[in-house]
């Protein structure tokens, strides 16, 4: 969830839609293959869930961004901490409310399953979720954006490596483009700040592990974004709570009331919504639709923290960000 579980989607991604989402909100898990489509399940037009996919994707960065930095409650641990336990609370509520979650009953769960490939990918999410928030307190909305269209990049490099994916010569292109435009889009950046830089960096690294890792240990298991949230969200929570008082203590606890507890529960309420609408999302449209529309949410997400934010952006930064843009579709349409 950006705490959230972004991107979003992030395919290279559970939604094969922008993986770069995971951002600060609830990144919504990946699922390793489609999931079988139940009847049961309410459906909505291309031309309806996109639009709020695009809405609540933008909200929930926007709505993170003004916490830690307008806000200033700056504790992004504590903040993935309440989103996930927000979510595993209300998958279990869906579940029992509605079908949204009936994909559950295809996935057996068991105990060599859960340490071997539930636990250590929920690990991979927890450190991908809270190093990308605290992205947020070094650098603006917009740069984050363009460094996350390396995810990409990590996926393939990482696959490369353990020879799950064999290179080719259009991958080495597309791997070339995005690197290229992001090299463009950190040299034209005004404000970069080095641990920023580096904490978003890892977080790329860390969320392009748990895609890969997700492909070899879960394949074949059947998990929509609501499914996978319904089964990760409790872990990564107790991951994050038990290192919650090694990192922020009880600082936190005491900010609370002082932003107001109405203010942390819609931000999560909206990051648990924007979950709900990619169950929507991954059966509305082709993969080219929705790419296209991850890379509209990106450019009006960029246009917004210029505008809401007051961030600079410079020409050098609009170029390199198209050509890794033009990558990341290339990349998308290659599968």
């Amino acid at each position: 969830m950006s705490s959230s579980l972004d991107k979003p989607v992030e395919k290279h991604q559970m939604f094969e839609i922008d993986e770069k989402d995971t951002v600060s909100e609830l990144p919504s898990p990946v699922s390793a293959t489609q999931p079988r489509p139940s009847s049961a399940k309410p459906k909505l037009t291309t031309t309806i869930i996109i639009p709020i996919w695009i809405i609540l994707s933008s909200s929930v960065i926007i709505y993170n961004n003004y916490l830690y930095n307008t806000l200033q409650f700056r504790f992004p641990v504590f903040l993935v901490t309440f989103h996930l336990t927000f979510a595993a609370i209300g998958t279990r509520v869906l579940q029992r409310t509605t079908h949204l979650v009936d994909g559950a009953k295809d996935v057996n769960i068991t105990k060599d399953v859960f340490l071997r490939s539930i636990l250590p990918i929920g690990l991979l999410f927890s450190a991908s979720l809270i190093l990308s928030n605290t992205a947020y307190l070094y650098l603006s909305v917009a740069y984050i954006q363009m460094l996350k269209a390396f995810t990409p990049v990590a996926i393939l490099l990482i696959s490369w490596t353990f020879r799950i994916q064999e290179p080719s010569k259009k991958l080495a292109v597309i791997v070339f483009m995005i690197s290229a435009g992001v090299a463009l889009a950190s040299k034209g950046e005004l404000k970069f700040n080095l641990v920023g830089f580096v904490t978003q960096a890892a977080a790329v690294a860390f969320e392009a592990s748990r895609l890969v890792m997700i492909q070899i240990l879960l394949h074949g298991m059947k998990m929509d974004p609501i499914v996978s949230l319904h089964y990760y969200a409790p872990v990564c929570a107790l991951i994050n709570l038990a290192i919650l008082p090694f990192t922020e203590g009880l600082a936190p606890f005491y900010e609370v009331m002082r932003v107001g507890p109405l203010i942390l529960l819609s931000n999560a309420f909206v990051a648990f919504l924007l979950n709900v609408a990619a169950v929507f999302l991954v059966s509305a449209g082709s993969g080219l639709v929705l790419t296209l529309a991850g890379v509209f949410k990106d450019i009006l997400l960029i246009s917004g923290s210029v505008l809401l934010f007051g961030s600079s952006i410079t020409p050098l930064q609009v170029v390199g960000y198209s050509i890794a843009l033009g990558g990341l579709v290339l990349f998308k349409t290659s599968k």
